[in-house]
């Protein structure tokens, strides 16, 4: 008799991304959950995630599918949908507390000047008055508040130790820049809720969040993934989504617009500082991420590290508007076929990688271009089947000038 095959050890690891990150990781989920067969979603091992992906793998781990998550983010058919507008409420209690200490920071650096005013320059001695400016524009407090609400139904929990699988997420100390990783020993006991806060807690846009006698912010300040922390773990194959890669803008504009596609700009300082900062933001951790793959596949030799990410002539995935409705659904649904077109493109490389762990590539699935996340009343089935008869074409392009090299 034949001993029954051991089950694989599977993990997920989600990076950051603000809320667009997070709508795109749903999406590609979406998509993942229905072409491979085999895999639970809800039933991984192993979850990780940082900033927006702590939000997305939380609420996975607490058995929220991809196919739940998008719902609740495309049709809006249940009260429990994430609004992004919670996370631009100005930081009131940071901005009083600041404000309060200026008339003593004003008449220290007085003082300090007035001791020695033919030494001491002006803007030195005043320099204390930087103490006054708020660590944080808005307030976080909300995804603490809506997390607590969402896992304290449904058979759900806000405590690590009570899931039925293992979830880590991951916040940098902000006093000494190392990285913990909540819900491992030692920092269990920490509300969900509360860790996924401070591991979105993105510097110069929230405050530092407060856990015992450590403040914390954003995860992604020292590792893009941490896709180490489920490999340590014992994951075998690991699934890792990063929404944020660099846009390039000359590869973009040589792509036909189909439907309501967003346009490339030709030159990205045109959209100003925003675009500005947003590129090279996900230029250094892209850049640092690659690194970190490369560093795996040497350090876990035998495990199976699968990566999807947007390409980088995406101009929706840059340039959305998250804050729209229109603009949520729309993404979240250009996710999930971006994900379906890249899962066909990569089948041969996919397919015995999967299969290693008792997961079929379902081409079937892939094939039926009548897909959609979108109801039928709202689904845009023209710019859906041209989307994917665009992907097709590039996929032929790709193909092509492969055999071509």
């Amino acid at each position: 008799m034949v001993a029954a095959r051991k089950r694989a050890r599977i993990g997920l690891a989600l990076a950051g991304g603000g809320p667009v990150g997070g709508i795109y990781e749903v999406g590609a989920m979406a998509a993942l959950a229905e072409a491979l067969d085999g895999l639970d979603f809800t039933g991984f091992d192993i979850y990780v995630g940082v900033s927006s992906g702590a939000f997305i793998s939380a609420a996975v781990a607490n058995g929220l599918g991809p196919a739940k998550l998008a719902r609740m983010l495309v049709e809006n058919d249940t009260d429990e949908v994430f609004d992004p507008e919670m996370l631009l409420r100005p930081a009131f209690g940071e901005y009083l507390r600041r404000a309060l200490a200026v008339p003593v920071l004003f008449w220290s650096s007085l003082r300090q000047y007035l001791s020695d005013p033919w030494h001491l320059r002006l803007v030195e001695a005043f320099q204390g008055l930087s103490h006054a400016i708020p660590a944080g524009l808005f307030n976080s407090s909300g995804i603490d508040q809506l997390l607590r609400r969402l896992f304290s139904t449904g058979g759900r929990s806000n405590d690590f130790r009570q899931l039925k699988h293992r979830l880590f997420i991951v916040a940098t100390d902000l006093d000494t820049g190392e990285s913990v990783a909540f819900g491992s020993e030692g920092h269990d006991e920490v509300p969900i809720s509360v860790a996924v806060q401070a591991s979105a807690a993105l510097p110069g846009l929230f405050p530092p969040v407060r856990i015992g006698e450590r403040y914390f912010v954003d995860g992604a300040l020292i590792k893009t993934l941490h896709a180490s922390v489920a490999l340590q773990q014992g994951a075998e194959l690991l699934i890792c989504i990063n929404p944020l890669v660099p846009f390039d803008s000359r590869l973009a504009a040589k792509r036909p617009l189909h439907g309501n596609r967003t346009p490339a700009p030709e030159h990205l300082v045109d959209g100003g500082l925003p675009v500005v900062l947003a590129q090279t933001f996900r230029a250094i951790i892209h850049s640092r991420m690659r690194t970190g793959m490369d560093r795996y596949r040497h350090e876990f030799q035998g495990r199976d590290v699968v990566l999807f990410e947007p390409t980088r002539d995406d101009a929706d995935m840059f340039f959305t508007n998250v804050f729209s409705y229109r603009g949520r659904s729309r993404l979240c649904e250009h996710a999930y076929q971006r994900t379906r077109s890249d899962l066909y493109r990569r089948r041969h490389e996919l397919r015995p990688i999967f299969a290693r762990h008792g997961i079929e590539l379902n081409l079937g699935v892939l094939k039926d271009h009548s897909r959609s996340l979108l109801s039928h009343k709202r689904r845009p089935d023209l710019a859906t089947s041209a989307s994917a008869l665009d992907a097709s074409l590039r996929d032929l392009e790709v193909w092509l000038e492969a055999q071509k090299a």
